[in-house]
């Protein structure tokens, strides 16, 4: 055993997953405050909509080149490079003149996220023995569960108590406050092989998921420009997964999909979090829209799910490995049929708050039971020499499934208002607002019933490595 390999992990990893949760926290705080960005910049609202596309755009791209960028950079080579892209992006963001800097800062912002994500579940799964990884991962789940959904809850109390600058500012200072507490305590935990990079699939990874994530998330606009880029995307993607079983050093082994947990894992992880990023950025519109709630009312009202899904996470995370991943999925996925039911049923501008966060708790106990044992359940099954490449997987699904979940809840919400427009014309905004939210979780309901039944396929992974 090395020097490296007997140092302790945790300040480490604690490192890792504060920073990606401050990254993911930015990725849908900004939800919040687009009103008033709006106002601002005197920008509609599909433009400002762009500051977590945006985000959401890099992450896409940036990610699945994380397998290669893992073998050519030290752990603490990225970290040093994640943590000066997040607190540049972040300063920008908070002095930023006009929104096209703004946007600039987010897309810097991105950067840093895109770089720290990837390498936390690859510290862990490098450093946590198999038997103990569970925990790890429980924790790991309940971090990028909680980040985007306590986003909003977070901006809309500091945009009503001072404005959305200090959103970045705060990033700004516990970047920096990690950076003291922990840089000296972070070692190289990764073996840089170099391979080969094959450019051409970087190009090809940067059209396919950049064009379909630009597509999905400018789909409600119905423009040409979004039909374009998913069409690029998906033709660019059929040819990235070409090139990767035609390449004897692939950028991503796409062999993880052999295994049959982890191909499985993969699609409820997508709908997963197709649903929680719908969630975010439906429930604040509504509530704020249609109950009119204040920034911090609204926030609150989501609180109450978020802190449930924090408590229950590692709960999860530490019996996972006596309950195993079936049982868990499938009470998860039980759990998001009953509350988005319960939202399409009961949504409307008199909705009692109540029912709403009953809804919005039982989500978030769905939530908890969900992310962790899916990617630790699909994890577990491969081999050592594909987790990385696993990893860039798994995080590449989550960044499609945030846009596509954010881009179907955007467009069947304003296809919704725009029906219920045209057969009541006289409606109030609030009586809209409502219906469009309603029309869209007819379809979320679909998409939580089709988790459910694919948890049921699930099985405990063949621990042979």
């Amino acid at each position: 055993m090395t020097t490296e390999q007997q140092k302790n992990p945790k300040p480490m990893i604690a490192l890792l997953m504060i920073a990606t949760f401050v990254g993911l926290f930015g990725e849908t705080a900004m939800n919040m405050a687009m009103t008033n960005v709006m106002t601002d910049f005197n920008v509609s609202a599909g433009t400002a909509q762009w500051l977590t596309t945006g985000y959401l755009l890099v992450l896409g791209i940036l990610v699945p080149v994380s397998a290669l960028i893992i073998q050519w950079i030290s752990t603490r080579g990225i970290i040093i490079l994640a943590f000066v892209f997040s607190i540049v992006g972040s300063i920008i963001g908070a002095i930023a003149p006009n929104f096209e800097i703004l946007l600039l800062a987010r897309v810097i912002q991105a950067v840093g996220t895109g770089l720290v994500l990837p390498l936390m579940i690859n510290v862990i799964l490098i450093v946590v023995p198999i038997t103990k990884r569970g925990a790890a991962m429980g924790i790991m789940g309940m971090v990028i569960t909680l980040a985007p959904a306590i986003g909003p809850t977070l901006a809309g109390f500091i945009v009503d108590i001072s404005s959305w600058h200090y959103i970045f500012w705060v990033s700004v200072v516990l970047y920096i406050i990690l950076l003291v507490v922990f840089m000296s305590k972070v070692y190289n935990v990764t073996t840089l092989t170099k391979p080969k990079i094959d450019f051409l699939s970087v190009i090809l990874s940067t059209v396919a998921f950049g064009g379909i994530i630009y597509g999905l998330s400018t789909f409600s606009e119905g423009t040409t420009a979004s039909t374009v880029g998913l069409v690029a995307g998906i033709v660019a993607l059929l040819l990235f997964v070409w090139r990767q079983f035609a390449s004897e050093q692939p950028m991503i082994d796409l062999h993880v999909f052999k295994y049959r947990n982890f191909t499985i894992g993969s699609l409820l992880l997508f709908i997963s979090f197709a649903l929680i990023l719908a969630m975010a950025i439906l429930m604040p519109m509504y509530l704020k829209g249609s109950l009119l709630l204040t920034a911090t009312s609204a926030g609150l009202a989501m609180l109450v799910g978020n802190i449930l899904n924090a408590a229950l996470a590692p709960v999860v995370g530490n019996t996972f490995d006596r309950v195993g991943a079936k049982i868990y999925l499938t009470i998860g996925f039980l759990c998001f049929v009953i509350a988005t039911v319960m939202l399409y049923v009961f949504v409307s501008a008199t909705t009692p708050l109540w029912i709403v966060i009953v809804a919005y708790m039982i989500f978030f106990i769905g939530a908890s039971t969900i992310i962790m044992p899916a990617q630790t359940n699909s994890l577990n099954e491969l081999p050592k020499q594909l987790y990385t490449h696993g990893s860039a997987v798994l995080n590449t699904f989550q960044q499609i499934a945030g846009a596509a979940g954010t881009a179907i809840a955007i467009t069947l919400m304003t296809t919704g208002q725009a029906s219920y427009a045209t057969e009541h014309p006289k409606a109030s905004i609030e009586t809209l607002i409502a219906a469009g939210t309603e029309h869209a979780f007819f379809f979320i309901v679909i998409l939580a019933i089709i988790g459910f039944v694919l948890s049921l396929f699930v099985t405990r992974p063949k621990m042979n490595h």
